[in-house]
């Protein structure tokens, strides 16, 4: 895996699709911009790029800072962005979300969650299989106030990328830049999608208003 990237992750390039990536998966969860973070972070653990080039010309690894940072922030102007879609879109948005019974018990979540000023739901979501979709267009959709959710929207990224990237590094650090290694960290990321996804079905007991 990491040896048919070697190119992309020893060019700057590497942070442009890291963040293309991670900007697109609210809307395409499919994209695989968790395994990209992990992938490059991995590659900079174990300096598998490092050397020269068949053409003489020296080979960076990806720095780990700016990795962080570019998922974090990319992560923050997507949710923004879906946010903001789903807000101008008002009653075809509300149509669409009444439709589904797991986007109207997530709404509903957020809605009681951000209102008593609790939004640790938009940081598990994050992690969560197309939770990070569901959240940031339900807040839309519910007409949040934006100073309600960016707040926790960039602590949510800032969370999610600096797991991925510490992932990729301990990944790197002690297994090297194999599949291996890249292999068990994508797994440890897919773990914490499984437990927040179960953390997001699990009935609300607590967080509903006594009548």
């Amino acid at each position: 895996m990491l040896e048919s990237l070697g190119p992309l992750t020893g060019s700057p390039w590497i942070y442009a699709v890291v963040a293309l990536s991670v900007l697109l998966d609210v809307f395409l969860p499919v994209l695989p911009s968790g395994v990209l973070v992990i992938t490059a972070a991995t590659a900079a653990a174990a300096g598998s790029t490092a050397g020269v080039s068949a053409g003489g010309v020296q080979r960076e690894v990806p720095s780990l800072l700016v990795l962080l940072l570019c998922a974090a922030t990319a992560s923050v102007l997507g949710d923004l962005f879906a946010y903001r879609l789903a807000r101008r879109g008002g009653a075809r948005f509300d149509r669409a979300i009444a439709r589904s019974r797991r986007l109207t018990r997530a709404q509903e979540r957020l809605g009681i969650a951000l209102g008593r000023g609790g939004g640790a739901l938009v940081v598990v979501a994050r992690f969560a299989p197309a939770g990070r979709s569901v959240v940031s267009l339900g807040a839309g959709a519910a007409q949040r106030k934006i100073k309600e959710f960016l707040p926790w929207s960039a602590l949510a990224g800032l969370i999610w990328a600096g797991y991925s990237v510490g992932l990729g590094w301990f990944g790197g650090q002690w297994l090297g830049a194999s599949w291996i290694g890249a292999a068990v960290s994508v797994l440890a990321l897919f773990g914490a999608g499984l437990l927040a996804a179960y953390v997001m079905r699990r009935p609300e007991r607590s967080g509903r208003p006594a009548a």
